[in-house]
């Protein structure tokens, strides 16, 4: 008689517990909500301006005054209440229902009191960052006040992610994998033998491999067809093969000169042997997408190893996949959509896996296959090479003394060596195909300096002034965007996550590369999920540690299961408010600029594009704006049509001398050209012929004269030049 009452008195507090969580995180987040909503600096980054606009109409709300470069909107307190208690009794009763039908009945009322608990504490987490925002911007001024701002999306998305992950250690059975958490640290201490690899775990990985790359594939194919695709930087490695093989040379007609003055950069030459059989673009974009997926892998591998848990495996790739930062280097923020250094992380993927198992063949073949890359990548070979050694000195007990020697050795080596190559690459190889001009990079770090050697000196003799630079609001949201989506576990492996740190400094002092929506961090998102699969393995004894301090023995034997849960969740979490594939807002925001609908569907650009096509034959040469460009790199020249002053021109604002056609696509996103008469070389009627519209002025065709036909027309190139490759 005394256990049921106490039983039911513990019942009847749990759920007084869950309904007191749900009403002041409730009453919390709606303050919170109201002035996201009330501020368009805050309420749009979540949703396009377009969007955000609606919906004040919707609700009848009007601006009332600006607050610098952003309007103040006078949201009421009971909107935002009605959008937050909507928000709680959806999800909560969704996660209850779910709940219910999963659990025995003696559990079920305890469960569900547990998941409206954390509900309620999820809201309470998102109504805290009212109460912190106005302190910031008081103390730390409009630095404070910018930071808290940047953070709006991050600091959702964390809330998010502990919501699920409470709803999913709720959800998911007590034994979800064939060790038990206390088991951990012993099998990770057996790591480098350990392989727990079943080939049910091979199917579920390779079904996330195969979603990503149908789902990326597609979305770039789409691009191309919808000709959304830029040639800069992205359709011209493609024009690289197919000049190759035509005897053209390794190089883009944007302007002369071999690429290898851009970049010691050849990894995409290794798709010739398929290119032959099928020489497209959409063959480019097909492997690309493919290989960044494939790196889930090397990450479920290393995962499975260091924790014993093939869930963990699983959810380790899952996180990789949802991971943003790759994402963006399979469809950058600008629509760039194939960059040679997205094949890079797998491959470094790879290397590190033999690493970790101890297979220093492959180790060693995989760095070299690395530098194919990019030179950047010797910036990670550097200290990768410090880490081996420091680690291997450190484990002369364990490893053995000779052994120990040996790995040192090579780290040295390979810390030499990479410093040794980036010094070739920049100083010798490419000034060598580009004589008397430097690196173009080298402008990317122009307060530092115009060439290396200032950079390096300025970096030496003015440390304040460097630290100044780095030390900014940009670099601690770069940081942001690249550990938060793996929910920071990767800090629990600071030795190997501060193998990216000398690039991460560099990137940071890029005027161009402070942003995780481009390519220049692809190196680093190899060393995050290398650190993160080590970082989840040390996750339990952590988690133990802490449940200790507060107390909470009860839940001191789910690290494991609560760490794997986290680190997914807070990828798809981040992603919502950041990736531009379905996982995104953006991808289904109306009023954004990366709407599905505006991008991948139907579009008139390429019915028309087929109408002028066959008026250009492929023996002629082409100067074309930038989205139609790489309809032409099969032609026998394929010119930029721009405002770039390039060699080819005679660094003119000019057509080359021995051009045939120009294309002027009016309706891409940069078009400077609407009309014929915008056009220079429309107004040379004597040399120049506007061929008929039939696009309804989507395109703009002129003909060279048949008496002006007879222009030089260079066989090869005139020499090195400068192309825009970043």
């Amino acid at each position: 008689m005394a256990s049921r009452k106490a039983t039911t008195v513990t019942r009847s507090r749990g759920w007084g517990a869950a309904a007191g969580a749900l009403i002041v995180g409730g009453l919390l987040a709606t303050s919170t909500v109201q002035t996201w909503l009330g501020q368009e600096q805050f309420a749009t980054s979540f949703v396009a301006p377009a969007t955000y606009h609606a919906v004040l109409r919707f609700f009848g709300v009007a601006a009332t005054e600006r607050q610098g470069d952003f309007s103040l909107y006078p949201v009421p307190w009971t909107t935002a209440a009605m959008l937050v208690f909507g928000a709680l009794c959806l999800v909560g009763g969704a996660g209850c229902a779910m709940l219910a039908a999963r659990s025995h009945p003696e559990t079920r009322k305890p469960l569900i009191s547990r998941w409206l608990t954390w509900l309620g504490i999820g809201a309470a987490v998102i109504g805290l960052w009212d109460w912190i925002w106005l302190p910031a911007a008081l103390l730390g001024g409009d630095a404070g006040a910018a930071f808290m701002a940047a953070c709006v999306p991050f600091w959702t998305a964390a809330c998010i992610a502990g919501v699920w992950t409470a709803f999913s250690v709720l959800h998911a059975p007590r034994q979800v994998t064939g060790v038990t958490n206390a088991q951990v640290p012993t099998l990770h201490s057996q790591a480098s033998n350990l392989n727990p690899w079943l080939p049910s775990t091979t199917r579920q990985v390779t079904a996330l491999v195969a979603i990503y790359a149908a789902v990326f594939v597609t979305m770039n194919w789409r691009l191309w067809f919808n000709l959304l695709l830029p040639h800069g930087d992205s359709a011209m490695y493609e024009e690289h093969l197919w000049n190759l093989l035509h005897g053209k040379g390794f190089r883009s007609y944007l302007d002369q000169g071999l690429f290898l003055g851009e970049h010691i950069q050849f990894v995409h030459l290794a798709l010739l042997p398929a290119y032959v059989v099928w020489p497209s673009h959409l063959l480019l974009e097909f492997c690309e997408s493919v290989a960044l997926a494939c790196g889930a892998f090397p990450v479920a591998w290393m995962t499975c190893r260091h924790t014993g848990s093939r869930s963990a495996a699983v959810s380790a790739a899952a996180a990789y996949l949802l991971y943003t930062p790759l994402q963006f280097l399979d469809i950058e923020i600008d629509l760039k959509t194939f960059r040679p250094e997205a094949f890079g992380i797998p491959l470094l993927l790879l290397t590190l896996d033999q690493w970790d198992r101890g297979r220093w063949k492959g180790f060693l073949l995989g760095l070299l296959a690395c530098l194919t890359v990019k030179e950047d990548y010797a910036i990670i070979i550097s200290p990768l090479g410090v880490w081996i050694a420091f680690t291997s000195w450190r484990g002369v007990a364990s490893l053995g003394l000779v052994r120990s020697r040996c790995w040192t050795t090579t780290g040295v080596c390979l810390c030499l060596l990479g410093v040794f190559y980036l010094w070739l690459a920049t100083r010798v190889l490419m000034p060598a195909f580009r004589p008397g001009q430097e690196i173009h990079y080298a402008s990317y770090f122009s307060r530092l300096g115009e060439s290396p050697e200032a950079i390096v000196r300025t970096v030496v003799t003015r440390p304040g002034f460097v630290a100044g630079e780095f030390l900014t609001l940009s670099t601690s949201l770069y940081a942001l965007a690249l550990l938060a989506p793996v929910g920071f576990i990767a800090v629990l492996s600071p030795g190997r996550l501060a193998v990216g740190l000398p690039l991460f400094g560099i990137l940071c002092l890029n005027e161009l590369a402070r942003d995780p929506r481009h390519h220049f961090h692809a190196p680093l998102v190899a060393i995050v999920f290398w650190a993160t699969a080590a970082g989840l393995g040390r996750w339990p004894q952590v988690w133990r540690w802490c449940c200790q301090r507060w107390k909470r023995g009860d839940v001191a034997d789910d690290g494991l299961l609560i760490g794997q849960h986290w680190l997914w969740s807070c990828s798809l979490a981040t992603g919502l408010f950041f990736s531009l594939g379905p996982c995104g807002l953006p991808f289904w925001d109306p009023g954004s600029n990366w709407h599905w609908a505006k991008l991948y569907g139907p579009s008139p650009r390429g019915e028309a594009f087929a109408k002028i096509e066959p008026l250009i034959p492929t023996s002629a040469r082409v100067a074309s704006t930038d989205f139609v460009h790489p309809r032409f790199t099969h032609h026998e020249r394929s010119y930029d049509y721009s405002d770039f002053r390039r060699r080819v021109s005679g660094y003119e604002r000019r057509v080359p001398d021995d051009t045939d056609f120009i294309v002027i696509d009016t309706t891409h996103p940069y078009s400077r050209c609407k009309l014929p008469t915008d056009v220079p070389e429309y107004h040379d009627a004597e040399r120049w012929e506007l061929l008929p519209d039939e696009t309804n002025g989507a395109f703009i065709v002129l003909k060279r004269r048949q008496q002006h036909s007879s222009a030089p027309r260079n066989s090869a190139p005139a020499g090195p030049g400068v192309n825009t490759a970043g």
